[in-house]
């Protein structure tokens, strides 16, 4: 069989590229739906400082995994053929992590320099966009992916589709307001008055008539070019665009309390591994032990996860723990915790609900209180 380059259909709803294949006397044509995916992996993440200080907050790990992979391996399971990254400070960092493991599809990565909001990731990156778009932003993670929002929007034959979910407090969010036939009637940003409990989750779907919203929509009293802007031009000018629902979690990780909800939860759907060793031990249900970890005369009690080549001796480490790669803990108790790789824990008494970043190292001092939390950054050491 031999293939003949690909022709190009001109911009239609649901975007197709035509591959035409010759074998003898018979041709067979093959239309493969086209999407890009665009993820955002800028900010300063303020609010998970001191870890921000020296680390993107996307690449922060929940569960052993940045969070950016997870937006990855979303759009990459939905189908995406290439892959934009938007960064911002630490674009270095983002990249090396990125380049760190192979991925399915070809990444690429876009610098939007100063941020100007949402719509204005959209003009930076527009000579990339030029098939449908899925925009992700990196720090979300959804349990059951996007799979289904992506055939919802292909079938709608939409303009653009929103992902919502429904919260207790729609005041913290932008809002929808919807038509009765579950299209969007109007998007609202952080309403005192909320239309709906319906909020935006923060990924989109769109085709490219985007980019003539963003470059028709001006700035915001925050001298921002807001996507909810750009949508809502869509809205006024007779695109269609509509709402697909989430139905299982959804957590934006820009606060401590979320990272660590969120680890809770991936660790939630964990299956048993191991590939370390096991000396005078208990381990209690499902946990995964990564290669070339060392357990000895320690309690460990699932759901949690150790890294590779982490040592834990004289130890409890209790359920949704995460221990990073190349970490050693001795004779301390640890609980519903994020520890990062490279860190030494000493004796440090108990440690509960706490984010303890890369190359950290706690030790006994004098006195041991009861109990200790910790939001700790990068390269820190504390006595107690």
């Amino acid at each position: 069989m031999s293939y003949i380059p690909a022709l190009r259909k001109k911009s239609t709803p649901g975007d197709r590229r035509v591959y035409i294949f010759s074998y003898g006397e018979s041709i067979l044509l093959i239309e493969v739906y086209l999407v890009k995916a665009l993820i955002l992996s800028g900010g300063s993440g303020t609010r998970l400082r001191p870890l921000t200080f020296s680390q993107q907050k996307q690449l922060i790990p929940i569960a052993n995994k940045p969070v950016l992979f997870y937006a990855i391996e979303d759009v990459i399971e939905a189908g995406a053929d290439e892959i934009g990254i938007i960064l911002g400070p630490n674009k270095e960092q983002v990249i090396d992590t990125v380049e760190s493991r192979s991925w399915d599809v070809p990444i690429h990565f876009i610098y939007q320099g100063d941020p100007k909001g949402l719509a204005h990731t959209i003009l930076v990156a527009q000579e990339f966009l030029d098939d449908d778009l899925i925009m992700y932003l990196g720090d979300n993670i959804l349990r059951d992916g996007i799979v289904h929002h992506k055939e919802k929007f292909q079938e709608l034959k939409s303009d653009a589709s929103v992902l919502l979910t429904r919260v207790e407090d729609p005041q913290r969010f932008g809002v929808a307001d919807l038509n009765p036939d579950g299209s969007i009637k109007r998007l609202v940003e952080k309403p005192k008055v909320p239309p709906s409990n319906y909020a935006l989750v923060g990924v989109y779907f769109f085709r490219p008539s985007i980019i003539e919203a963003c470059r028709a929509i001006k700035p915001s009293w925050r001298d921002e070019l807001e996507i909810t802007d750009a949508i809502q031009w869509l809205i006024e000018h007779g695109y269609k665009v509509d709402a697909s629902f989430v139905e299982g979690w959804w957590k934006d990780t820009g606060k401590p309390e979320d990272i660590l909800e969120a680890n809770r939860l991936i660790l939630d759907d964990i299956s048993a591994s191991n590939e370390g060793q096991i000396n005078e031990s208990h381990v209690i249900g499902r946990i995964i032990i990564e290669k070339g970890c060392l357990i000895e005369r320690s309690t460990i009690k699932g759901p949690c996860i150790i890294g590779k080549g982490s040592v834990i001796s004289d130890c409890y480490i209790g359920p949704y723990t995460s221990v990073g790669d190349g970490s050693r803990i001795t004779g301390t108790e640890v609980e519903d915790t994020i520890i990062m790789d490279n860190c030494m824990i000493s004796k440090a008494g108990k440690i509960v609900e706490s984010l303890i970043g890369r190359n950290v190292r706690i030790q006994e001092g004098i006195a041991l209180p009861k109990g200790n939390r910790f939001i700790v950054g990068d390269n820190s050491e504390i006595s107690l």
